[in-house]
């Protein structure tokens, strides 16, 4: 019978390490960014003996479901998976957390015992396939694990109550696993009825918040606004956009004005600085022209009775979000690796980009460092054009990037969205997190892609 083991020595406590494994939201951070897999049912909350899950994964066109089983659970050392149904046909994960060789370390320690389909034939098959996938995801786990655990180590263990929005957004799904892994409460604040003491009701429309459920809260991140880059941008559209930015954040400052809430963190986005063509701009830059700078404008000036109130208040300009799960690039990926990747208009528009990862501990950063106020530059150090990042990433995809999308294709095809988001674009710097120190997972895009196509973890 195969077995596939990893071990690896953490610079954390076991009872940290264990700890980690055990709060909501492992599952999510666990998953590889090259694979999809989702909880589509679970029997019962955290790694104790009889909770079971129900897993729908996606490996490339593939799709498989299977039912996991926790047992063996001995609380701060291990617990098992054993799959009940599923692909496999034999599967048993044990998860271990051992004291490490030097005071204050740990080590992880996975082990697998699994068996393939129609026995010989199946292991001849795909036994090697399996061993590389295995591999690939299990140093991939490993490292991210290693990560989160030393971001939250930097704070000493303090832990807050954060409310958040847009919480199943593209960042808000990769932040909240990451706050509530680190030991912090999330709540969720949500347009529907809630569904258990973990959510709060909100509705900016109509000017409805839970100020009750806020009591006490130590921050609020706001990550909630309507799509800028889906559709072109009719009249009734942009009021639609600024509204969601106005009414959203004037909301959330208002009630963090009432209740008292000591931190209030707002995205934003680098379309603050309008098109600064060949020009590197900071957060000293100043506002630029356009309908984006004018939502950025509106979305910051919104956040003032927060401010007004003592509530110390950042404003996250994010840039493009790099994630294979969402956003540009999972749009993008495809038609990259077909071979359709190239200069848009003159591809030589900037390219503010910041993969999800950075994301979420910029926004972590925000939470935790009282030093940070006002505009905040949520992207990578370099500064890059459309044509060089599309070029570099289809030179990991073996992929050539020769193929134009002209600007006069853009207008008529997008109007003031396209010229606006692909035509034109930013060249920033991030000088307030560099100056306080933050050190990025990711500061270039070839580690940063290496990452996200699972070239960087072997197998």
């Amino acid at each position: 019978m195969p077995t596939f083991t990893k071990r690896s020595e953490l610079a954390v406590p076991r009872d940290e390490l264990y700890a980690w494994h055990a709060r909501p939201g492992a599952f999510e951070r666990l998953g590889p960014p090259w694979e999809r897999a989702v909880i589509e049912s679970r029997s019962g909350d955290g790694i104790g003996d009889g909770v079971r899950l129900t897993i729908r994964a996606e490996i490339g066109p593939a799709s498989a479901r299977w039912e996991a089983e926790h047992h063996g659970h001995v609380p701060g050392e291990r617990f098992i998976d054993t799959q009940r149904s599923g692909p496999f046909a034999r599967w048993e994960h044990t998860h271990r957390f051992l004291d490490g060789p030097r005071p204050g370390t740990s080590v992880l320690d996975d082990s697998i015992e699994y068996e393939l389909p129609l026995g010989g034939l199946g292991a001849a098959v795909a036994g090697g396939y399996v061993g590389e996938r295995l591999t690939r995801m299990f140093n991939f786990r490993h490292a991210r694990t290693a990560a989160d655990l030393t971001r939250h180590a930097a704070w000493g263990g303090r832990t807050l109550t954060v409310a958040v929005t847009g919480a199943s957004g593209l960042i808000g799904g990769a932040l909240c696993p990451f706050l509530s892994t680190g030991g912090h409460r999330v709540l969720r604040l949500v347009r529907r009825a809630p569904k258990g003491p973990d959510e709060l009701r909100w509705d900016p429309e109509a000017g409805v918040i839970d100020l009750a459920g806020l009591e006490g809260v130590d921050a609020i991140i706001h990550l909630a606004g309507e799509n800028v880059g889906e559709g072109r941008w009719t009249e009734a559209r942009k009021a639609r956009i600024l509204q969601s930015r106005d009414a959203g954040t004037r909301l959330l400052a208002q009630a963090v004005a009432k209740v008292g809430v000591p931190r209030f963190i707002s995205a934003s986005a680098v379309g603050y600085y309008g098109d600064t063509g060949s020009k590197v701009v900071d957060e000293s830059s100043p506002l630029g022209e356009g309908f984006l700078a004018e939502v950025c404008a509106r979305w910051e000036a919104a956040a003032e009775p927060a401010a007004a109130a003592g509530a110390r208040v950042a404003h996250a300009r994010v840039g493009v979000v790099l994630s294979a799960h969402g956003g540009a690039l999972a749009k993008l990926l495809p038609v990259y690796k077909s071979g359709g990747g190239g200069p848009v208009g003159s591809g030589e528009q900037g390219f503010p980009w910041v993969h999800l990862d950075d994301a979420v501990d910029i926004f972590h950063r925000l939470l935790m460092d009282d030093e940070l106020s006002g505009p905040v530059n949520a992207v990578a150090p370099v500064v890059q054009s459309q044509a060089e990042v599309t070029e570099q990433i289809c030179g990991l995809l073996n992929r050539p990037s020769l193929m134009p999308l002209p600007a006069a294709a853009v207008r008529l095809g997008f109007g003031q969205m396209g010229v606006e988001v692909l035509l034109q674009g930013q060249r920033v710097r991030p000088g307030a997190l560099q100056r306080r120190g933050y050190t990025w997972r990711f500061p270039t895009l070839d580690a940063a892609m290496r990452h996200e196509l699972g070239l960087a973890y072997g197998g």
